[in-house]
């Protein structure tokens, strides 16, 4: 959640003033608010004096911010009376030097995912003073996201903008998210602020923890650092935020891993309430196969938060891995309350789904999977394993429920399989899946022949069968017959 921006002592009871006192510069028209303990004038982000009027709105606004945030109550409706009231308060400011109100507009418009309208705030802010860094932060965030994450380049700049140039390495949410944006770059290239980007973003989470050694996102960070420094010693492509089968692997140094679980720890004990931490502890402990160890950490980090999307798909895809179907559907369908097109959890609930299926519920959910299935191949056609899984439902499941059908079922699932091989293509990630398909496939076959033989000696056998009765019926007719031609009358 993004904080807040606040004014000096607007908190505190604001008191009124017929001069800027101070030193404040110009922006307010009358009173001018002042800290009641110091007796300093508040100013904006601009060194402009704020008056009463503008100030008391501001902190009617924030209070109100704060009640939402501890009630959890964010909707529609309330996102926007909030930001209203931030903007009540740039209004009576003057709206052209109050960035901190307009920028907590884009807060509350952010907080029920109204982005549109958060970045339009956000912009608006940067406009009012060019220097705001908490605006131009959010900016650059939503312009990578905008470009498909593909102008990293632009986005690593404007964020140094304001981590470094702006903020003066004050502001620490700022130099997260660019060490964040070093790591998922990962580029080799030296500059003046280090040899690669790795170790650029350690060099910009050690500063943030200087600023503020209590900052969670900040030791987030820098445990995930050390996770993905494990990764690449070991060769491993890094940056995957859910957790993943890693038994086939290559495993990583396990000294590296103690150390990122090590950070999680220390986290831990300064706020065990911070969820974020907790799916990081998660993820180090798949690495250290201690599943038992990692779905409960995931499962802490979805309690806390349960609008945490990355919790809820971790701990699904870890109790994937020991058959706990029914905890993995309760959390993908958690997941699709988030995020109703993502593909992996409709894929992750359709393998749920079909972990359950037995007797009793065999059509519903036969038919439930399948569904989930086809969802995931119209969000992603391209992506090869929504055939392996629906091959193997076909197979499995469709083809042995008997009946006239379970031939075309068996053709169906080995068409399936033909069409995964084809999109998996030279892929070391499908390689094992791709050998198992080729062999599934010549079963199909084996399959499909047997039940033919089968058939036709079933055939033969009651052809045989009904030329014995025949015979025997034959042969008691002629019996009959003489025995009529042999008695005495």
């Amino acid at each position: 959640m993004r904080s807040i921006t606040s004014l000096v002592a607007v908190a505190a009871l604001l008191v009124a003033s017929t001069g800027c006192g101070g030193g404040g510069g110009a922006g307010a028209s009358g009173p001018v608010a002042k800290d009641p303990t110091t007796g300093k004038t508040i100013t904006n982000s601009k060194g402009e004096a704020v008056s009463v009027e503008a100030a008391n709105k501001f902190k009617t606004a924030m209070d109100t911010m704060v009640q939402h945030d501890k009630a959890g109550d964010w909707n529609e409706a309330s996102c926007r009376s909030t930001a209203e009231l931030f903007l009540d308060a740039a209004d009576e400011q003057g709206d052209k030097t109050f960035a901190e109100a307009i920028y907590n507009a884009g807060l509350a418009y952010q907080r029920c995912k109204n982005d549109a309208e958060a970045k339009k705030y956000f912009q608006q802010a940067l406009q009012t003073n060019p220097k705001f860094h908490p605006a131009r932060v959010q900016v650059a965030l939503y312009n990578l996201a905008d470009s498909g994450e593909k102008n990293i380049d632009k986005a690593i700049a404007d964020m140094r903008q304001a981590a470094v140039v702006d903020a003066q390495y004050k502001n620490v949410e700022a130099l997260v998210h660019l060490a964040l944006l070093y790591m998922k770059r990962g580029n080799n290239e030296p500059d003046s602020d280090g040899p690669n980007d790795f170790q650029r973003a350690k060099r910009y989470i050690q500063s943030a923890l200087a600023v503020d050694d209590a900052f969670m996102p900040a030791f987030n960070q820098l445990a995930i650092y050390y996770l993905e420094t494990a990764k690449q010693k070991a060769g491993r492509r890094s940056g995957k935020s859910v957790a993943t089968n890693v038994s086939k692997q290559k495993k990583v140094d396990t000294q590296a891993l103690e150390l990122a679980a090590l950070v999680c720890s220390q986290a831990i004990r300064k706020n065990p309430n911070y969820a974020p931490i907790h799916n990081t502890a998660g993820m180090i402990q798949v690495e250290l196969a201690n599943l038992n160890g990692a779905v409960q950490a995931f499962n802490t980090a979805r309690k806390l938060d349960p609008t945490f999307y990355e919790a809820q798909m971790n701990y699904a895809a870890v109790n994937l891995q020991f058959r706990g179907f029914q905890q993995a559907d309760e959390a993908y369908r958690a997941a699709l309350r988030m995020r109703p097109n993502d593909y992996d959890a409709h894929l992750g609930l359709a393998l749920a789904l079909r972990g359950q299926i037995d007797d009793s519920n065999f059509d519903k959910y036969v038919a439930a999977a399948s569904a989930e299935l086809d969802a995931a191949k119209k969000l992603a056609p391209e992506r090869p394993e929504t055939y392996y899984n629906e091959a193997i439902l076909t197979q499995e499941y469709k083809a042995k429920s008997g009946g006239k059908g379970a031939e075309g079922a068996l053709q169906s699932a080995k068409g399936l399989f033909g069409q995964f091989i084809q999109k998996a293509g030279s892929s070391a990630e499908f390689a094992d899946a791709v050998k198992r398909s080729k062999e599934r496939m010549e079963e199909i076959d084996q399959i499909i022949a047997f039940n033919k033989q089968t058939e036709a000696e079933r055939k033969a056998a009651e052809a045989d069968m009904k030329t014995k009765e025949a015979e025997q019926e034959a042969a008691a007719g002629a019996e009959g017959e003489a025995g009529a031609e042999g008695a005495t009358p």
